[in-house]
């Protein structure tokens, strides 16, 4: 009964250690095969920086084409400080990609310190990187040669001379355009004024109750009451009987009110006509001679002149709707005309007010400089832009471009011969646009001496199949910053975009081409000359270029 149950325990144990050995296998065969397809490496470009310098470190992540990586983009590297986060280049190793990420760390307080390692996520599973040991050591001062001074005194430094052409480049348009809205406005009131203005009778009427309210004849300032009669009358007379009664004398007024009587177009009482004329006489006496009215003489006059608008009111004809018809359309007509004219003043002043903005601001900070603002110029931002330092292919360039150069398809070309075992090339535009950048890298089977001047009359031939007509080539040396040595072609050349169809203006190029046993190295340059920031673009470009090179290469 014993050896029964020993013998059933001893079972129990031997299935338990079966289970839990096929249980370690099965999480082993898992972690083998997800490593087996994804792999990830960290390096730095230096363990030993000096305060404030740049460690570049690096993050390569192999993987399978449908494999989704997210890289850290955070405040991670603790405590050293992340500067900038590089783009991601990706290169092709048979069926597998290989992803670089590339950041810039610094630290400003010397020490030895350790990268902590970084979390990677592949297909939402995390990698860790290994940590890394770097020492950030202090800039050495030598004190026994380096003379040591004393805290100088504070100086009263006077302050930057004030510019005044500067103010007035920016106060005449703020003036000017001030000016130009009172007028506006004042102009705008002024004709709200005039449409809000009484018919004439009733605005004769309203200033006569006016003038009774006034106290100048209290005031004894008979001139002053007479002045303001003479002017009721004569405005009433101008809008409603002669246009001209406020520009003429008293004299041609009774004159012209004669004339309009004989020739029958108002029904005039002459009667009227002379207590008017009597009227104006004794206002011109009171007005000019001085003379003193008897008491009660201006208050007679005042109700003559109100009887005499009455009477000529009752005597205008009344408008027949004829008359009203055309008056109305006349009026709306004169609406549109004004409407029309103050748009066109209003859109006169901006635009005024624009260009003289414009004129002082070119005149200030010159008249290229307003051009760019204003049209745009796509050099001067690629010129002016941040720019990105990459590297590209194997045998790898590394250069500054104002953006990051796209992997393109490799074309079949004369350089493509059974000796090369695989070709990168990178591009960014197009070639007929202003500006195109390419970089080719070239690898071969075996390593061979490489004719420079052989590769580079390939190079030319595979640039005219590409499209670039007229060519014309100078050659000369180049020497990279390091000191590699190539060969460079420069010239210009009309770009083909059709089968029928070549652009007039001429692009300029360069191409610069790199030979090493194992591999051929290619920089080509294509631009649309604006007189200064391609050039620029051009020389910034020349001066950033590195090459990776092996050591039997050096000095070629």
């Amino acid at each position: 009964m014993l050896d029964f149950k020993q013998n059933k325990n001893l079972k129990n144990r031997n299935l338990k250690f079966q289970r839990n050995r096929y249980s370690l296998f099965s999480i082993l065969f898992f972690l083998f095969s997800f490593f087996a397809t994804a792999q990830v490496t960290s390096s730095v470009d230096s363990t030993k920086i000096k305060i404030g310098e740049e460690i570049l470190y690096t993050i390569n992540v192999q993987i399978d084409s449908t494999d989704v990586v997210v890289f850290p983009e955070e405040q991670t590297f603790a405590p050293l400080e992340m500067i900038e986060s590089y783009k991601t280049d990706t290169t092709f190793e048979g069926t597998k990609y290989r992803l670089i990420k590339k950041y810039g760390l610094t630290q400003f307080d010397s020490g030895n310190y350790t990268i902590p390692p970084q979390r990677i996520f592949i297909n939402n599973n995390p990698f860790l990187t290994d940590s890394i040991k770097v020492e950030v050591a202090d800039v050495p001062v030598d004190t026994t040669k380096q003379k040591m001074f004393d805290i100088k005194p504070a100086v009263e430094v006077k302050g930057p001379r004030f510019e005044w052409l500067l103010l007035l480049y920016w106060l005449v348009p703020i003036v000017l355009i001030i000016v130009i809205a009172i007028y506006l406005f004042q102009r705008k009131k002024r004709k709200d004024a005039a449409q809000k203005q009484l018919p004439p009778y009733e605005e004769a009427i309203v200033a006569l109750k006016t003038l009774d309210n006034s106290q100048l004849l209290k005031e004894n300032k008979n001139k002053e009451y007479y002045s303001n009669l003479t002017i009721i009358v004569k405005r009433y007379l101008d809008r409603e009987v002669d246009e001209a009664a406020l520009e003429s004398t008293s004299d041609e007024l009774i004159t012209r009110l004669m004339m309009h009587k004989d020739a029958g177009s108002f029904d005039f009482d002459l009667e009227t006509i002379r207590k008017l004329d009597s009227i104006f006489k004794r206002a011109d006496l009171v007005k000019f001679a001085k003379m003193n009215q008897e008491s009660g003489q201006a208050e007679v006059d005042r109700k003559t002149i109100e009887e005499i608008i009455n009477e000529t009111h009752e005597a205008v004809p009344e408008p027949t709707e004829e008359e009203l018809l055309k008056n109305q359309e006349y009026l709306e007509k004169l609406h549109k005309k004004r409407q029309r004219r103050k748009w066109i003043l209003g859109i006169s002043g901006v635009v005024a007010a624009v260009i003289l903005a414009g004129t002082i601001y070119g005149a200030v900070t010159g008249f290229d400089n307003l051009k760019d603002k204003v049209l745009g110029n796509q050099m001067r931002e690629l010129a002016e832009g941040r720019w990105v330092k990459s590297e590209y292919g194997s045998p790898a360039v590394i250069l500054e471009t104002p953006e990051v150069l796209i992997r393109a398809e490799v074309p079949v070309t004369n350089a493509s011969k059974s000796t090369v075992s695989g070709r990168d090339i990178f591009t960014f535009g197009q070639m007929n646009s202003p500006l195109y950048i390419m970089v080719s890298t070239m690898r071969f089977n075996q390593k061979q001496d490489i004719a420079l001047d052989s590769a580079l009359d390939a190079v030319l031939d595979d640039l005219e199949q590409s499209g670039a007509k007229n060519m014309i080539v100078k050659r000369d040396d180049f020497e990279t910053e390091k000191g590699i040595k190539g060969l460079k072609a420069y010239g210009e050349f009309n770009v083909q975009v059709s089968d029928n169809k070549v652009l007039k203006e001429k692009s300029t190029y360069e191409l610069l081409l790199f030979a090493q046993q194992n591999g051929l190295q290619e920089v080509l340059i294509v631009y649309q000359n604006d007189g200064k920031y391609a050039e620029e673009i051009l020389k910034r470009i020349e001066a950033s270029i590195e090459l990776e090179i092996s050591a039997k290469n050096d000095g070629q």
